[in-house]
């Protein structure tokens, strides 16, 4: 398994920290809906060297509509 660098970790706190400020949530929050999906390693460590590349407005929105995507997939099964 790939270790997870410094600068990927930095960036996953700048990307949940900035998708949080923006949906008025906590960090805290939004990091828990996330490892709940999966996606704090498949969407934020494992793309990093895509998304790093991208602006924070950019980096935002892809998390937003990833976590928005997943959470509608889940609430469609139940």
């Amino acid at each position: 398994m790939a270790t997870t660098s410094i600068q990927q970790t930095q960036f996953v706190t700048l990307a949940i920290g900035a998708t949080a400020q923006r949906m008025g949530i906590t960090a805290t929050e939004l990091y828990n809906r996330l490892k709940r999906h999966g996606l704090v390693r498949r969407l934020l460590i494992d793309c990093y060297d895509t998304l790093h590349a991208e602006s924070i407005d950019g980096l935002v929105w892809n998390v937003q509509e990833a976590l928005k995507n997943w959470e509608a997939r889940e609430g469609a099964k139940q």
